[in-house]
């Protein structure tokens, strides 16, 4: 079967490979014929509109309409018009987050939006695993899958734009935001982002990745003053914008809030102008979180072609100001409204009918297999002394309020399931009706170790909380989820009960794990969305092999995080967060202090073991041979980090760097040889001076393994005498 995205620009046909692959097949909505599109167009006649003809460029139709438009309806197009969507949203599957009403008189369509990084938050939807799940899957396909169901979704609730995916850099794990996001990796977040965007974007709606173009806390982000030198905003911050434009085709790109080095995010123009479009050959249209822009003038003359929620800065009075007194020109609004107008053409927004809200009445068998793939491919068992996967116990004891009540992040990505299936409904149904399940909600750390005495296994569920607004104060679980009391307590009070306890975590990113020694296993479910008892179900079972890695690591104390104890770095001094740790953030920063974290970046288990060999190298490419050397079938996630020579001591190395990752799945005793391409851009750092990527001389050394911490083949080329 072969799968066609239509006729956007990231069209092209996909092949449907693995299950992940055939689940998103299901989600497939077919491109009607060009002459339906032709026949049901709601710009209008040709004849009549000649912006209309379909075989006219998007830059063309774009030049004949604005030649049309007056001052008024130009202005009209730059921001959106409805103050109560975004709010509503959340509540009432009629309330769009954002929307433009058009001009009518020209056929200017209307332009709906929805949030969407997590799944439509508008009405009831398909709550999919957290992105922090995705980005764990380590696996573009499932990237395409969970960005094609979000989606198929959004325009089955009526919307042309969807808000996603967020592909900013993890730099603290306190971030509120932790859960929406891809880790602490640019080069997953990268890849995953532009796959997350191929599938959306293929089922006819707009992608607007977020947020441009560093956005790392909460605590004071409508303020704060973001200071990066210019190599770490191009070697962490910005790749995985980069990629979402040039690999992904992103059609829209979302700027946010607070100020990069002294310049709010949506009137910057070294960015926006500069780097955005004339490097990256951006040529959609750039919009503004809600309240984001903050001076006329400069967002205009900055970027910033549409401001969201509605126009306090873009409006007719105040750009019409600003263009009398020779502050903007006339030729910078007619381009911000061309840029709009483009993108619209581009995508087909103009030659289409309007899409029906009707989600509430499709066929969303598709979008629960897709939350259920994703959920198991991300799962990621931390450790395991052989109590996984399960052998049949008869008696299990479900400890733990986040059995009966799963988890998830709270702001704009929250999304409200029509359904759920929680662990203790899934694990009962599979345990089978000669199974004795218990819940205990924890509370009670005496009743709960009662129940787990007299259990064969006993499974503890212990949840963090995440959400815009607001960062977490600490890494502990009690500090991360103050409602749930102490559940470092409750882990330790069941585990000495029974000693076959294993913990399942739905936290949103790190925690602390000072029960870990205590436990049998350790099981990481992020938030694991409306599928989370059934994924956790087959995971536990064996019915599938835990296929999640860790996207960012998990330190052993709370001062091992990156940015601990430093107050100018976070939350910051006077309103400026300083990013003095430059480019060693996530693993880097615990390689390069020597620090060792409790679980590294790209760990997970298996339920077998692998042998890595073979490695050859050059400057091009890099392979080795994984054999499945165990007993069972399971996924392996090859990863290869590369060690760069640094070009003088102002230009420190991290020691390596994620350049590359697959997913396969192994039979016993199965091999396979993966292949790692390598780019002159991977090898590259960037030079301040020549603001441009360099290759420097010297040796460059490849790491292969099962982790950022099990490196299991090395290799090395270039000057390495």
């Amino acid at each position: 079967m072969t799968l066609r995205t239509g006729t956007l620009r990231t069209g092209r046909w996909l092949p449907a490979v693995g299950a992940l692959a055939c689940a998103l097949a299901l989600a497939v909505v077919p491109a009607p014929p060009d002459g339906a599109l032709a026949a049901a167009s709601r710009c209008g006649d040709p004849a009549v509109r000649p912006w209309c003809d379909t075989s006219k460029s998007a830059d063309e139709r774009a030049r004949l309409l604005l030649a049309k438009l007056t001052d008024d309806e130009k202005i009209a197009l730059l921001s959106s018009d409805d103050p109560f969507g975004g709010p509503l949203g959340g509540f009432f599957d009629w309330a769009h987050a954002d929307t433009n009403h058009g001009i009518e008189r020209l056929g200017v369509p209307p332009l709906y939006m929805a949030d969407g990084p997590a799944g439509v938050r508008q009405g009831e939807a398909t709550a999919l695993p957290a992105p922090i799940a995705l980005a764990a899957t380590f696996d573009r396909d499932a990237a395409r899958l969970y960005g094609r169901t979000v989606g198929w979704e959004a325009r089955h609730r009526g919307n042309d734009v969807i808000f996603g995916p967020t592909v900013d850099v993890l730099r603290t794990p306190l971030n509120g935001r932790t859960f929406e996001g891809f880790g602490e990796d640019p080069y997953l977040s990268a890849r995953l982002g532009a796959s997350w965007i191929e599938g959306a974007q293929g089922q006819g709606v707009m992608a607007s990745v977020k947020h441009l173009a560093v956005y790392t806390q909460e605590k004071d982000r409508l303020e704060l003053n973001m200071a990066v030198d210019p190599r770490t905003l191009r070697e962490i911050y910005l790749p995985p914008f980069e990629a979402a434009v040039t690999e992904g085709g992103a059609a829209t790109v979302m700027c946010g809030f607070g100020k990069l080095n002294g310049r709010w995010a949506c009137h910057d123009g070294g960015v926006l102008n500069g780097i955005l479009r004339s490097e990256w050959g951006f040529d959609g249209m750039v919009m503004s979180d809600h309240t984001a822009a903050h001076d006329t003038a400069e967002a205009a003359n900055g970027g910033l072609d549409m401001e969201l929620p509605i126009g306090v800065r873009y409006n007719a009075f105040l750009l019409k100001t600003a263009r009398a007194q020779n502050e903007v020109s006339q030729a910078t609004i007619d381009g911000h409204t061309r840029n709009v107008l483009r993108t619209m053409f581009e995508f087909g927004v103009f030659d289409r009918p309007a899409y029906p809200n009707d989600l509430a009445r499709a066929d969303r068998t598709a979008s629960g297999t897709a939350a259920r793939a994703i959920a198991e491919d991300g799962v990621t068992l931390l450790k395991n002394d052989g109590a996984l996967p399960l052998s049949a116990p008869g008696k299990i004891a479900l400890i733990g309020r986040a059995a009966r009540e799963s988890q998830s992040g709270s702001g704009s990505a929250k999304v409200v399931p029509f359904e759920a299936v929680s662990a203790q409904e899934g694990l009962t149904r599979r345990a089978g009706a000669g199974a004795s399940v218990t819940y205990r909600d924890g509370d009670d750390h005496g009743a709960a170790a009662d129940a787990a005495r007299g259990a064969d296994v006993a499974i503890v569920f212990a949840t963090d909380s995440q959400g815009e607004f607001f960062d977490k104060s600490c890494l502990t679980l009690e500090c991360g989820e103050p409602l749930r009391g102490d559940q470092d307590g409750l882990i330790s009070a069941v585990a000495a009960a029974n000693p076959n306890t294993i913990v399942v975590l739905q936290t949103g990113g790190p925690v602390l794990t000072p029960w870990a020694d205590e436990v049998a296993a350790v099981v990481e479910t992020w938030y694991p969305g409306q599928e989370a008892g059934n994924a956790l179900a087959r995971v536990l079972y064996g019915d599938v092999d835990p296929g999640g890695r860790l996207p960012v690591t998990f330190p052993a104390a709370e001062t091992h995080a990156p940015a601990a104890g430093n107050p100018a770095q976070y939350p910051g001094v006077g309103k400026t967060a300083t990013f003095s740790e430059g480019v060693m953030v996530g693993y880097r920063h615990y390689d390069e202090r020597g620090i060792a974290p409790k679980y590294p970046f790209g760990h997970g288990l298996s339920y077998t073991t692998f042998r890595y060999s073979g490695l050859k190298v050059s400057s091009k490419r890099a392979s080795v041979t994984v054999t499945n050397s165990g007993s069972r079938t399971g996924v392996a996630v090859p990863q290869m980090y590369l060690g760069l020579p640094s070009p003088g001591v102002d230009v420190p190395q991290p020691p390596k760097q994620l350049k590359g990752f697959t997913k396969v799945t192994l039979e016993p005793g199965q091999s396979t040889t993966v292949t790692f391409p390598l780019s002159t851009r991977d090898l590259s750092y960037w030079n301040v001076e020549a603001k441009q990527w360099k290759v420097a001389d010297g040796c460059y050394r490849v790491m292969v393994g099962a982790s950022s911490r099990d490196i299991a083949q090395q290799g090395a080329f270039g000057a390495c005498g």
